[in-house]
């Protein structure tokens, strides 16, 4: 990235291109909560933003701090480059990108009404009434007032009362919820990794034995729950595989470091260095950094790292012991 012009100013709209701002961009008066912000190249933020409505045009753009906008957050379809949002990012209304070519990433929460999302990682959650993913990466959950439309994603878990998967999905934790039956279009699957070796897979070296994915059946580890009060009575449903991993209790998952992956990725902003998850099969350490996660996962997602089916055989008497 060339060097770029530090940039301040006050008024009713903001265009950025080759510009480094100093602080945020916060109304100090009234006109100026109507400010739209249209990002049109090389831009660094370092401070928060308040916008009637950011538009991303063209990368490269890091926002340090948190983003909130009035309309929406809306990234070009034709956008290029790396786009960064270093802090959590929320909307009264949306928050959208659909484009394909560029390498975009919430290092934190997404909050809106409608989250639309394209490509993209999220190392935190996303909360809105509806969610659309298609081929993204989500380390938390997908927590959806209305309904949620997976398409070839990995998340962490998912509620929402509906719930629509398309392609294929995996789920980084044991369960996910819904209330209206899961909608599963033909020839999609659903995984789960909560037991697969994903500390080994990032350092490159051979998977444990014990490790491994493990396909969901839809209605066979669908389990229908009723809950009721005085007032109100709901039924909810749990897809887990709690069912399927008697053994375990015998699989040391500690060595899976799977945790300090997840962790690693959710709290990348807030740590105050740079940690390692030990050596690759060469010797050199191994960072956890957002955007080595970033792309460890983008690898599963496009079946570039392939990740091993989990034996379910075990032996009864080691589980006596």
């Amino acid at each position: 990235m060339e060097e770029l012009k530090e940039l301040r100013f006050n008024g009713k709209s903001v265009k950025l291109e080759n510009n480094r701002v100093k602080g945020g961009i916060l109304p100090e008066k009234t006109e100026e909560l109507n400010r739209d912000i249209a990002i049109e190249g090389d831009t660094i933020i370092e401070g928060a933003v308040y916008a009637h409505k950011l538009e991303v045009s063209k990368g490269n753009l890091e926002i340090q701090g948190a983003v909130f906008t009035q309309l929406e957050l809306y990234v070009n379809t034709s956008a290029q480059g790396n786009i960064t949002f270093r802090k959590a990012v929320g909307s009264a209304n949306s928050v959208t990108s659909r484009a394909t070519d560029c390498r975009i990433i919430f290092a934190s929460d997404v909050n809106a009404k409608q989250v639309t999302l394209y490509n993209a990682f999220v190392a935190g959650s996303i909360y809105a009434d509806e969610v659309t993913l298609e081929n993204c990466v989500v380390i938390g959950g997908v927590f959806a007032t209305q309904q949620a439309d997976l398409t070839n994603c990995i998340i962490g878990t998912f509620n929402a009362p509906f719930v629509h998967l398309s392609g294929v999905c995996s789920l980084l934790l044991p369960s996910a919820f819904s209330i209206e039956k899961l909608s599963v279009a033909p020839g999609a699957r659903l995984f789960n990794l909560s037991l697969a070796d994903l500390g080994a897979l990032y350092r490159g070296v051979p998977q444990s034995e014990n490790s491994g994915r493990i396909e969901m059946d839809t209605t066979a580890d669908e389990l229908k729950s009723s809950l009721a009060d005085a007032d109100v009575q709901k039924t909810l449903r749990c897809y887990s595989v709690v069912g399927k991993v008697l053994a375990a209790d015998l699989i040391d998952t500690d060595k899976f470091q799977n945790h300090f992956l997840l962790t690693a990725a959710s709290l990348g902003p807030q740590l105050l260095k740079n940690y390692d998850l030990g050596q690759d099969a060469s010797g050199k350490a191994v960072t956890l950094t957002i955007e080595h996660i970033r792309d460890f996962f983008f690898e599963i997602l496009a079946g570039r790292i392939d990740i091993r089916t989990i034996d379910g055989h075990f032996d009864v008497s080691q589980l006596m012991r």
